[in-house]
């Protein structure tokens, strides 16, 4: 009896564990669906106006993935080479420079593109045209770059993992806004040495379905295990 009790309270853990996580899958496709629907939706609405881009923190989700074109003066010694990004399979940096807008105190923090990192020496910086002048720069309204697993304290210099926000508006003195915009080729020096190809959000939503149907199978799999050793199999021994 104490033997068929243990099976019983690991089956039952099993089975709502593996519910669980499935559930959580779902979950988290749907969030990502909605994600993908809402960049869809407001990619084709009017380019936001400037501003809109001094909305405080609480208001900033609803303009990320707006189309914005903004206006302003590179802040070049202050870029930043984020480390251990990929773009199309391939590892290197995502720059980001603030802009200065034109006739506003607020910057914008710009993911302006992508560069390859050299092989043989992982802290040389890549050469890159940053104009001196005025410049327009086209693309959506997105949330400060994604921040990726680092084993070290935040690092300081031009190559980081990560960017935190307002520690970078501390360091630099920029007034900046609590969002960031991903450059599109529109608008950008044909000879920047910059890949644009970013990936839309939630283009892994599928991946997540699978995962569900993994744990859920998992689940109906231990339940129908407990079913037949512990409960079909013994019935059919007693009718013999």
């Amino acid at each position: 009896m104490k033997r068929a009790l243990w099976v019983l309270l690991a089956t039952l853990i099993g089975v709502v564990v593996t519910a669980r996580l499935g559930i959580w899958q779902l979950q988290r496709a749907a969030q990502k669906e909605a994600l993908q629907h809402a960049f869809s939706e407001r990619a084709g609405l009017p380019e936001l106006p400037l501003a809109a881009l001094e909305a405080d923190a609480d208001e900033v989700n609803a303009l990320h993935y707006r189309r914005a074109r903004l206006t302003g003066r590179w802040v070049s010694r202050f870029t930043i080479f984020l480390d251990n990004r990929q773009m199309n399979g391939r590892p290197g940096f995502f720059v980001v420079t603030p802009l200065q807008l034109a006739d506003s105190r607020v910057a914008v923090l710009v993911q302006r593109g992508w560069v390859p990192r050299d092989a043989a020496d992982r802290t040389r910086l890549p050469m890159l045209a940053t104009p001196s002048g005025e410049v327009s720069v086209v693309g959506h309204i997105a949330p400060p770059p994604a921040r990726l697993y680092e084993f070290s304290a935040a690092a300081s210099g031009p190559i980081r993992q990560n960017l935190d926000l307002a520690a970078y508006s501390r360091e630099t003195g920029l007034r900046l806004a609590p969002l960031s915009l991903v450059q599109d080729d529109a608008g950008a020096g044909a000879n920047d040495g910059l890949a644009r190809q970013w990936s839309p959000p939630a283009v892994d939503v599928q991946k997540h379905y699978g995962y569900a149907f993994q744990w859920f199978a998992l689940c109906a799999l231990m339940t129908g295990l407990y079913v037949w050793f512990q409960l079909v199999g013994p019935w059919l021994k007693r009718r013999a």
